[in-house]
């Protein structure tokens, strides 16, 4: 059946061109794909409109004289065209034309597709295409050190990627998602020095000490943070240990690999615990020196140039603007010992990618520190020539904090990620026992997916750029705007299914069942329904995830109503086909609701 914004577009483009005509304007007949439609502020004012404030120059007219006279125009079409009556009731608001649908026959269109597009709804847009189709989008994020477990800010990043990626999949993108992992550097030394001089002795490994490697690693690093402070030293020595693993040497690579194991697979602990999965992961180690090869020769191009103490360098003057001093603003690429810094293998590791998967579109995922970092990265590779870096793009974040301040890692001040998931596993538990619910429920499973929806949903309701406080106690409450109230309502929503099938009640998706639902919860429910492939294709295109957390909770907020205004169950006895078009409404929220969690790694339980 026709989408009703597309009928909508139709008629209006129809009536606009009808209008221009009688009135022997001259300007270029419009199009329905070029009709904006708006969803109007108030729902008295109708259910969709369109704005006619470009036409005013062109028709030399006042905006709302367009819009009744468009609205004259198109109720003298509804004589001669009944799919015009159908649509609904047209009126002018303003310089809107706007509609007032027919509610049973837009309902029945609307969960039609629903039902007959079930999990695939919301990847297709009303032209019956994905809109992302033929995108080829690789995106970064996380990338974690080899010196330390994951923390809070990591948490941030990897939710914000997790969910971007399965928001454009969704869209119709192919994407391929990557993890840069930092595993070499003075700050990996670090900690290796640290387990020298503490640990090796000893033979102390994660396995004795019952640690996970990367908790072990991070204990380490921190060990030299403490060190260092009595002995200044330390630090030379470290950088002397990188200079040696540059230089290839048996026993630190042996050390390194060593430590760089147990982080990693402490690393890739943490994420199978939350749902984070990659399809390649890239190792600095081994793109760093590609990145060197690819200095030295822009270096021979001139694309950059030799300081005069040795380094390679280029100047970003027209990127970043001058410095302080209003000295032309220069780059170091490569230090004067030709050792690489870190946007060298940042070089690598883009070409390297591109090689390997031909993306039409680059997403680096990583904090708003970095701002200046990445526009000059994507500057260099464009002076280096090459055709796609027009389509890298910096998504930038705001930092994430618990109320207690801010942290530092080498202080062993972080949030580590696995302490914070099993704080709130633990109250999450605590909260399922109080509430004494189904006596079926494996409350230790369920325990882990709530403490996995607060966490998710606290850190992705909030826009990419803004900074934020993570409350935990707020994030666990079932009510309000959070991750297991999310949940609680989809469990609500399965256990009315449930106890219906138990009885022999099955939903009626007839249209003659359908189109009973017109009340005002009804329609306000099947309303936020029809919106998702529109905001789907919204916060793809923005990549911005809390779009998607402020949709889920409007659907949600919208059954709750619905639910209490229009009982289901207890009116089959006395109205049977309205009870079983409402339960199909329930069942289409149920699809709707289960995949737009996914899409902000909420996962769906059906018992609570």
């Amino acid at each position: 059946m026709a989408d009703q914004k597309d009928v909508f577009r139709k008629i209006v483009a129809e009536a606009v061109n009808s209008f221009k005509n009688s009135k022997s304007i001259e300007a270029e007949d419009i199009t329905a794909d070029s009709v904006r439609v708006e969803i109007p502020p108030k729902p008295e004012m109708g259910d969709l409109g369109f704005p006619v404030f470009t036409f005013a120059k062109s028709f030399r007219m006042a905006p709302p004289q367009i819009a009744a006279g468009v609205i004259e125009i198109i109720k003298a079409m509804a004589e001669k065209d009944s799919s015009v009556n159908a649509l609904g009731e047209f009126l002018a608001a303003g310089p809107y034309v706007n509609v007032k649908l027919n509610k049973a026959n837009a309902s029945v269109d609307i969960l039609r597709r629903i039902i007959e597009q079930k999990e695939s709804y919301g990847s297709i847009g009303s032209d019956g295409k994905k809109p992302l189709e033929g995108r080829r989008v690789m995106i970064e994020f996380s990338s974690p050190n080899t010196n330390k477990p994951l923390h809070l800010g990591h948490l941030r990043n990897d939710a914000l990627g997790e969910s971007v990626s399965r928001i454009l999949k969704k869209a119709g993108a192919e994407v391929f998602k990557v993890d840069l992992i930092n595993n070499r550097g003075v700050h990996i030394c670090k900690s290796m020095l640290a387990y020298k001089l503490f640990h090796e002795a000893k033979g102390e490994t994660p396995e004795s000490l019952g640690m996970k490697g990367d908790h072990f690693v991070g204990q380490c690093y921190v060990e030299f943070d403490r060190h260092s402070k009595e002995h200044p030293e330390a630090l030379q020595e470290a950088e002397d240990m990188l200079i040696k693993w540059e230089a290839g040497d048996p026993e630190v690579r042996a050390l390194w690999q060593k430590m760089n194991d147990w982080t990693l697979n402490g690393v890739k602990e943490t994420y199978s615990r939350t749902g984070i999965e990659f399809d390649k992961f890239y190792l600095e180690s081994e793109t760093y020196l590609k990145g060197k090869d690819e200095i030295l020769k822009g270096l021979e191009k001139g694309v950059f140039f030799k300081a005069e103490d040795g380094s390679v360098r280029i100047d970003v003057t027209d990127v970043v603007g001058k410095g302080k001093d209003e000295d032309n603003h220069e780059k170091v690429l490569l230090r004067k010992d030709g050792t690489s810094v870190y946007i060298t293998q940042d070089i690598g590791t883009a070409i390297s990618r591109h090689d390997d998967w031909a993306f039409n579109e680059m997403i680096y995922v990583v904090a708003s520190e970095q701002n200046y970092h990445f526009k000059i990265l994507f500057h260099i590779l464009k002076k280096l020539g090459f055709d796609w870096t027009d389509k890298l793009y910096h998504l930038s974040y705001g930092l994430v904090n618990l109320p207690s301040g801010r942290m530092k890692s080498r202080e062993g001040t972080v949030v580590d990620a696995d302490d914070l998931i099993d704080n709130l596993h633990a109250d999450a538990l605590k909260a399922i026992a109080d509430r004494d619910r189904d006596v079926e429920l494996n409350a230790d499973d369920v325990a882990e997916k709530v403490a996995l929806a607060a966490l998710h949903y606290y850190l992705l309701n909030v826009a990419p750029v803004k900074d934020m406080l993570f409350n935990p106690e707020e994030s666990l409450s079932f009510n309000g705007n959070t991750g297991p109230y999310l949940q609680y309502m989809g469990a609500r929503i399965s256990s009315i299914l449930r106890k219906a099938k138990e009885a022999g009640v099955e939903p009626d998706v007839t249209d003659e069942a359908l189109v009973m639902l017109d009340s005002e919860s009804e329609w306000s429910l099947i309303k936020d329904l029809e919106r998702y492939p529109a905001v789907v294709a919204r916060a793809a295109e923005t990549m911005d995830p809390s779009v998607m957390s402020a949709y889920v909770y409007d659907v949600c907020k919208s059954f709750s109503a619905f639910y209490r205004d229009c009982p289901i169950l207890s009116v089959e006895a006395e109205q049977p086909k309205l009870a079983r078009a409402r339960l199909a409404l329930a069942e289409c929220t149920l699809t709707v609701l289960s995949t737009a969690m996914e899409l902000v790694l909420v996962p769906f339980v059906e018992r609570m």
